[in-house]
């Protein structure tokens, strides 16, 4: 933990990156930012003892260099930071689509590059952070990108080649959950609770089925079996989703994410 590690636009996954780090052991001295507003890197420095630095210092400085700016903007931070970059630096991309051969062909010569596609339960240390080696990188890089993403969650590697589902189904999975906690808010409206007890009674029903799913080890159709009574209300329930076809639109949904992650890739922005 004593290399020096910079996050590049540090935003709130960025941040939430940092404050995990740091509560992991990572020493504030060591760690390095970037922003866009030179009132939120003093905002960070004030918050966290990090030091701000220019993305040229960052990029001469840091052992390794997380890049977390949007994807439509990687091309002009690589720009920027392509003079300054020793082949022998670590490069962390977590720019959703953009696959580690763009890195590749602007940098040095041999420069490893990690993928990372995390999600914003980072913000709460639950998140689900999919690594991914780019030609150069060797174990050693991954085993330090799941050290870093290990602060905030859990890590899982994967073929480059199966990134951009795992976009669809994690990197964005969390707003399908929030979707889905949303109109069943409403339907509990519906139904006649107050909105602040509905949401009470979803949230909690939703933890306690990922408790479930995280540890009891059984499928997730055994465990909606177990809740399913011959001629009861869930198999009432079920027959209607099943009727409105929502498994179908679910599917349907993360196959869209998941060609939206290739057009990203593909430089598309509309």
């Amino acid at each position: 933990m004593s290399q020096k590690v910079a996050v590049l636009g540090t935003g709130k996954i960025g941040e939430a990156l940092l404050s995990g780090m740091i509560r992991a052991g990572w020493a504030p001295a060591d760690l390095l930012v970037t922003a866009r507003r030179p009132e939120r890197a003093e905002e960070l420095r004030a918050r966290y003892g990090v030091t701000p630095v220019t993305n040229p210092e960052a990029a001469k400085t840091a052992d390794t260099l997380i890049l977390t700016v949007k994807p439509q903007d990687m091309g002009t931070l690589l720009d920027e930071l392509a003079p300054h970059i020793p082949a022998d630096r670590l490069i962390i991309s977590g720019a959703a689509g953009i696959p580690t051969s763009f890195f590749e062909e602007r940098l040095a010569a041999g420069t490893p590059v990690v993928r990372v596609m995390t999600n914003t339960p980072a913000l709460v240390d639950e998140a689900m952070s999919v690594i991914s080696a780019g030609s150069h990188a060797t174990a050693e890089h991954l085993a330090h990108a799941e050290e870093i993403f290990g602060a905030v969650g859990k890590t899982l590697r994967v073929p480059e080649s199966q990134q951009d589902a795992c976009t669809a189904l994690s990197g964005s999975g969390p707003a399908y959950f929030f979707y889905l906690v949303e109109a069943m808010t409403d339907a509990g409206i519906l139904l006649g609770l107050p909105r602040d007890k509905a949401h009470d009674l979803i949230v909690q029903s939703a933890i306690g089925a990922a408790v479930m799913l995280r540890d009891s080890g059984e499928h997730p159709v055994k465990l909606r079996e177990n809740v399913t009574s011959p001629a009861g209300t869930t198999i009432n329930a079920i027959r209607e989703l099943e009727n409105h076809g929502v498994r179908a639109a679910l599917i349907a949904a993360l196959e869209a994410a998941r060609d939206r992650s290739r057009e990203l890739a593909s430089g598309k922005k509309d």
